[in-house]
C-alpha cells in the first residue's frame, strides 16, 4: 500500500482526498490511499511518519505551511524562495519539502487576466500570501499586503477603511486568508467593499465554498471574481509529479 495524506487543521473544507481518490481510481491503482491527518499543532508530526511507515507524501495546510519548514531535510528553490511548503515527499528517510501554491497560482491568474498592468493588494500575511506574492514577482505585478497589524504588512484592515482611496489604486485583490472558508461560509476580509468597481478583479485562494462570501461582495459593485478551485487542482497535480516522477 502506497499512502498519501493532508495534514492541517481543520480540515473539513478539503476536497484533496475526493480529488486524489478520483485520480488513484482513473489510473487504476488499487493499492494508494489518501488520508486526512488533522493536526492541530506540529509536535505530533514526526509520530506521523513513524506510524505510518507506509506514507510517500503529503500536502500540508493552514496552518502549517511556514512551521512545517523545520522538519525538512531538503528544501527546493520553490520553497526557499516562498518560505513556505505545502508538498513533501518522504525518500530515503528523508523528507523533501515542495512548494506548489506558488506556480499553481501564476498560472491560474494568468489564464484569467493575462498580461495585467498594475498593482495587487494581497489579504493575510501567512504562508498563502507569501506564495503569492513570490508568483506576482515573476509576473512583474508589484503587490503589499494587508494583515491586522502593521508589522506584518504594508497595511493595516483600518488604514484601508480610513484611506478608501487606497482600493482605486490596486485593481487586483487577491483573499489569501482562509476567511470565507467552510464552514464558515459567511466570514470574509474586512476590507470597503463599496470602493470596489467593474475595473476591480478579486481572486480568492478558498474553494470551498464556489461562491465565497467575498466574491459576492465584490460582485455587487460589478467586480470580476474567482475562486482557488483552478489552483487547487493545478497544485495537487504538481504534488502528484512530486511523488511519482522523483
Amino acid at each position: 500500500m502506497q499512502k498519501f495524506g493532508l495534514v492541517g487543521f481543520p480540515l473539513g473544507h478539503s476536497y484533496s482526498k475526493e480529488f486524489f481518490q478520483k485520480k488513484f481510481e482513473e489510473l487504476g491503482l488499487k493499492d494508494h490511499s489518501y488520508e486526512l491527518f488533522p493536526m492541530e499543532y506540529l509536535k505530533e508530526f514526526p509520530a506521523l511518519w513513524l506510524n505510518h511507515t507506509d506514507l510517500v507524501g503529503v500536502n500540508v495546510t493552514v496552518p502549517h505551511k511556514e512551521k512545517v519548514v523545520r522538519f525538512l531535510d531538503h528544501q527546493d528553490l520553490s520553497v526557499i524562495k516562498v518560505g513556505a511548503a505545502n508538498v513533501i515527499l518522504k525518500r530515503n528517510g528523508k523528507l523533501y519539502g515542495h512548494n506548489t501554491d506558488y506556480p499553481a497560482f501564476k498560472e491560474s491568474l494568468k489564464k484569467w487576466i493575462g498580461n495585467f498592468k498594475g498593482e495587487a493588494l494581497i489579504l493575510g500575511s501567512g504562508g498563502s500570501s507569501k506564495a503569492v506574492a513570490v508568483a506576482l514577482e515573476e509576473l512583474n505585478i508589484g503587490s503589499y499586503q494587508v494583515s491586522r497589524r502593521k508589522t506584518k504588512g504594508d497595511y493595516t484592515y483600518d488604514q484601508l477603511y480610513k484611506q478608501p482611496d487606497i482600493l482605486q489604486r490596486f485593481q487586483l485583490i487577491i483573499n489569501a486568508t482562509p476567511l470565507g472558508m467552510h464552514p464558515n461560509d459567511d466570514s470574509l476580509p474586512s476590507i470597503p467593499y463599496k470602493h470596489l468597481t467593474k475595473k476591480h478583479y478579486l481572486f480568492d485562494l478558498v474553494y470551498n465554498p464556489e461562491e465565497t462570501a467575498f466574491m459576492r461582495k465584490g460582485m455587487e459593485f460589478g467586480a470580476k471574481v474567482k475562486n482557488g478551485l483552478e489552483m487547487l487542482k493545478l497544485q495537487a497535480e504538481r504534488s502528484w509529479d512530486i511523488w511519482t516522477k522523483n
